[in-house]
């Protein structure tokens, strides 16, 4: 991977990836409709998110939005004039299937709707500012969630939580939104893109080995029972602790990583 002096344009633009070192941020670039997916954007969405697995030099990844929102899911214009959108979980081509080995951060401002709430569900951290919105506000179309929300948004936030949320279509605010798990950190109006890439940085200097078969491990949990979980917890964990763990407790005598600092 090579330092992108220019973000990389996808879909005639609709979608910007950039890099920073070991971070890749992807941009849904369409503010004139509040970052709405249509088909050509959530295929180039799919696009990069597959670059990223696939590239080795990236260990994480920044999703964002311009204009001052995230997305506000599928395009619906589109849809009204008879286009029908594919489904961005569980078909070959969407972006929203299984998350990819590496970790991946939401940088939210404003809306996170309907099959934008999906794209930050995908994500494994979500950080908000005080204008973010989220909600199902396809409910009041009758357009049903293909995104894999209704998968996600019960493990993030509990199945009575998800339930209304999906069932009313009601927006979640900020406050809310941290109060209930939906939304991992809060910070200051407009740095959320900042605070990602920052944190995105800070994660991407971990030994990774162990960081994504801890993740992997999260993950896969939720098809398994306890113990099952956890057999598979030690089979993941068996390179980290061949290759990183010895080293790392080595660092860790000699006097480094105390004291809290990350």
């Amino acid at each position: 991977m090579s330092e992108a002096l220019q973000p990389v344009a996808l879909a005639g633009g609709k979608i910007l990836v950039s890099y920073a070192g070991p971070v890749m941020t992807i941009v849904i670039n369409r503010p004139e409709v509040r970052n709405a997916l249509d088909n050509d954007s959530a295929r180039a969405l799919a696009d990069a998110l597959r670059t990223f697995d696939a590239d080795a030099g990236a260990r994480v990844a920044v999703i964002t939005g311009t204009g001052g929102a995230f997305c506000a899911g599928a395009d619906l214009k589109q849809l009204g004039a008879g286009i029908d959108y594919f489904p961005w979980a569980g078909s070959a081509d969407g972006p929203l299937g299984y998350p990819p080995g590496k970790p991946l951060i939401a940088a939210i401002e404003g809306h996170a709707c309907a099959g934008g709430l999906g794209v930050a569900l995908f994500c494994d951290i979500r950080i908000i500012d005080e204008t973010a919105v989220f909600g199902v506000f396809s409910r009041r179309w009758g357009v049903p969630m293909s995104d894999g929300t209704t998968v996600r948004l019960p493990r993030i936030v509990g199945q009575g939580r998800a339930l209304d949320m999906l069932i009313t279509g009601r927006a979640v605010g900020a406050d809310e939104a941290l109060a209930i798990g939906l939304a991992t950190r809060k910070v200051a109006r407009g740095t959320t893109r900042v605070e990602a890439e920052t944190l995105a940085q800070q994660v991407a200097g971990f030994p990774q080995i162990a960081l994504c078969s801890d993740r992997r491990s999260a993950y896969d949990s939720f098809d398994r029972d306890t113990e099952a979980a956890v057999r598979h917890e030690m089979e993941l964990s068996l390179q980290a602790r061949r290759i990183e763990a010895q080293a790392g407790a080595k660092r860790f005598s000699d006097g480094h990583g105390r004291g809290g600092k990350f």
